[in-house]
C-alpha cells in the first residue's frame, strides 16, 4: 500500500476525527461494536472498539488479506484510551531474513513468550488516555537478531478508544508535532474549557444572589479569588506531561516456547503405538500386512 509512496517524518493510518477513519481498515465484529463516539475527557471524537471477546472484535489493515502495508518507518505510536478492560493489538513485520514476525501486545498477559514467528508481551496502561510508543526495529533486533525492513499488517482488538495511529522515523518532541497529533494539547484545552464553564456558572449564581452594593463587592472579591485559583491550577496542569507508555520489557534468552510442538510429538507417538499394537494383533490372527494399511496416517 505504501511501498511506492514517499515515507519520511510521520505517516498516519488512522485518525478518529477524519472524514473516513476506517478508510484503510477492515472490521470484524462478533458480540461487540465499532463506532465513533464523543469522548468526554478530551471533548472530541474517538473510535471505540468494544466487545465481550477481544479475539472476535477488531479492526485490521490492509483490508485485502493478500496486500501489505509496506511501511518502512520503525516507530509505531498509538494514542488510545484505557477502558479498564481487556485490550490487545498485534503488528506483523518483515525482517532482513525474509521472515514475518508478529508482535502481540496485551494488558492481560503477565509474561513474555517468544516463538520463532511470534512474540507475546504484556503492557501496562495508566488510567485515561495513553500514548504508546513501540520501537519495532529495536524489538526485532533484540528478540530475533535481525533487522527491521517494514510493517506488513496490523490489528487492533477490543477494548479501547483510538484517537490516532501513526508511524514515524523517530520519536518527535511535543513541539515538533502538528496540533492534531498532540493529545496533551487536547487535554489542556478540555481542562480550561471546564474551568471556564464553572467560572461562568458561579459568576451567574453570585450575581443572582446579590441584593445591594456590599454584596456585589463581596461577590467581586470572591470571583477574583476564584479566578486566581483557576489560573494557578491551570498553570500547574499545563505543566503536567501526558502519560506516555513506552513498551520496555525484559526479553529472556531466545528459548522458543515449544509446548505446541511437544504436545504434537506426544500425540504422534501415542497414535503410532496404537497402530503398532493393532498391526501386531492382526498378524497374530493371521492377517496380512496389507490389511493394516487403512490404519496408517
Amino acid at each position: 500500500m505504501f511501498r511506492d509512496k514517499y515515507q519520511k517524518g510521520y505517516l498516519s493510518i488512522l485518525y478518529s476525527c477524519g472524514p473516513s477513519p476506517l478508510e484503510l481498515w477492515g472490521t470484524n465484529v462478533e458480540n461487540g461494536y465499532i463506532r465513533r463516539v464523543t469522548d468526554n475527557e478530551i471533548n472530541s471524537l474517538a473510535l471505540e472498539v468494544a466487545g465481550t471477546n477481544v479475539s472476535t472484535t477488531y479492526i485490521y489493515t490492509p483490508k485485502d488479506r493478500k496486500d501489505v502495508l509496506g511501511i518502512e518507518l520503525c516507530f509505531l505510536i498509538m494514542v488510545v484510551k484505557n477502558m479498564k478492560k481487556y485490550f490487545t493489538f498485534e503488528v506483523t513485520i518483515l525482517d532482513d531474513k525474509k521472515m514475518h514476525r508478529r508482535f502481540r501486545v496485551s494488558n492481560f498477559q503477565s509474561a513474555t513468550k517468544i516463538r520463532p514467528f511470534s512474540t507475546s508481551m504484556p503492557m501496562g496502561l495508566s488510567g485515561g488516555w495513553n500514548q504508546i510508543q513501540f520501537n519495532l526495529a529495536e524489538f526485532c533486533k533484540k528478540i530475533y537478531g535481525s533487522n527491521y525492513i517494514e510493517t506488513t499488517r496490523m490489528q487492533v482488538h477490543a477494548n479501547c478508544r483510538i484517537r490516532r495511529i501513526y508511524f514515524a522515523d523517530r520519536l518527535y518532541q511535543e513541539d515538533e508535532l502538528p496540533e492534531e497529533y498532540k493529545i496533551s494539547g487536547l487535554l489542556r484545552k478540555c481542562i480550561r474549557e471546564d474551568q471556564r464553564k464553572q467560572k461562568k456558572h458561579s459568576s451567574k449564581g453570585s450575581l443572582a444572589r446579590t441584593s445591594n452594593q456590599s454584596q456585589i463587592l463581596s461577590a467581586g472579591q470572591e470571583e477574583a479569588e476564584s479566578l486566581s485559583t483557576i489560573v494557578s491550577e491551570t498553570a500547574e496542569k499545563d505543566q503536567t506531561p501526558v502519560e506516555q507508555t513506552k513498551l520496555e520489557i525484559d526479553i529472556p534468552a531466545p528459548e522458543y516456547d515449544e509446548t505446541d510442538n511437544l504436545s504434537t510429538e506426544r500425540e504422534f507417538v501415542n497414535r503410532y503405538e496404537i497402530i503398532e499394537q493393532q498391526h501386531q494383533s492382526e498378524l497374530s490372527l493371521g492377517g496380512s500386512p496389507e490389511d493394516s494399511k487403512d490404519n496408517e496416517f
